[in-house]
């Protein structure tokens, strides 16, 4: 394990006291807001039915789903509420499953992630290790990420995963396909079943899964690519992960929820992502602001990782997690 700063050597005892402060209110604030955003958006175009209304809902529900996704990772961190019950339940029900998701399979790989960041033991560095690629591999992913092939693909593996093997007997199946994908399942019918009782039922597949299966699995990619590809050193803390600094449309579109302050979350980790913001605040105020590996938007990622280079023209194939499942909708192939 590499030497990671202490944090008290790199904020003062006032700032861990402030930056260290969790709240229910907080968290419960965050989690009904993606649900009001999602549902707003939904309704705008169950109102107004054009192409433009449906453009705009598949945008804002895709981004929305990362931002429940980043919302259960804050609580596998503990971190969203200050009540652990709220943590592990909240998470679960209203931003894990229904994003086909688990909290609990997450953590128990993501923080060997933030113990082996980069390093060969690093499990998200399948992710991102390969970069930088050529433009048009770039291209090829994002186009299939768009088209629905690369959401397809993870979900088809979490099924067949789930569905276990063939010679299994059909209650071991059935056993298993609950404990690996039934939470997800019911939830996803509760909300098939909400649509078909408000006279909507094709709504559920047009304003859920089409930009989960779509719009989600592109800003994924985009956002772990600005995370760890293609940054300054895997064993310089301050250069091992990436924050990029976002406009409001980028905000809305690809990182809600303070997404893009990854480097202050790798260096604190255990900080809510409503208090990242100050986290950058204060490093910056104790001289550390030169050393944080940093971006300008994510067109300026893009361009450096796949700059003038025809490395890896080829594409990296899907890839599965230990345990067949993949990883909680975080892993791209």
């Amino acid at each position: 394990m590499r030497n990671v700063p202490a944090t008290t050597t790199l904020l003062s005892d006032e700032q861990l006291y402030r930056v260290r402060l969790r709240s229910d209110l907080w968290g419960c604030y965050l989690v009904i807001h993606a649900w009001v955003v999602i549902i707003s958006v939904a309704a705008l175009f169950l109102t107004y039915p054009n192409a433009a209304t449906y453009i705009v809902a598949v945008l804002v529900i895709g981004s929305r789903q990362l931002g429940l996704l980043i919302l259960m990772h804050d609580a596998a961190h503990n971190a969203l509420f200050k009540t652990p019950l709220l943590n592990r339940c909240v998470a679960q029900c209203l931003c894990a499953w229904p994003t086909l998701a688990d909290t609990h399979v997450y953590r128990r790989y993501h923080l060997k992630h933030h113990v082996h960041t980069l390093q060969p033991d690093d499990p998200d560095i399948i992710l991102t290790g390969h970069y930088p690629i050529s433009r048009k591999s770039m291209r090829r992913k994002f186009w299939r990420d768009v088209t629905g092939q690369t959401g397809f693909a993870q979900r088809k593996s979490q099924l067949l995963y789930a569905l276990g093997e063939e010679e299994w007997t059909v209650v071991h199946r059935i056993t298993h396909y609950w404990k690996t994908f039934g939470p997800q399942t019911a939830s996803n019918f509760l909300l098939l079943s909400c649509a078909l009782a408000s006279g909507y039922g094709w709504a559920y597949f047009a304003l859920w899964l089409v930009p989960l299966l779509t719009w989600h699995q592109l800003v994924l990619r985009i956002r772990n690519i600005a995370e760890h590809a293609v940054v300054r050193e895997a064993d310089d803390h301050f250069g091992n992960a990436r924050t990029t600094l976002v406009n409001p449309m980028e905000r809305l579109f690809i990182a809600p929820y303070w997404v893009n302050y990854h480097l202050e979350h790798h260096l604190v980790m255990w900080i809510p992502c409503y208090r990242l913001s100050l986290v950058r605040e204060f490093l910056c105020e104790n001289g550390y602001g030169d050393r944080i590996e940093m971006a300008n938007g994510y067109l300026s990622v893009l361009r450096k990782v796949t700059k003038g280079t025809t490395k890896n023209d080829g594409d990296t194939p899907p890839r599965k997690r230990s345990g067949g499942t993949f990883s909680s909708g975080f892993e791209i192939p």
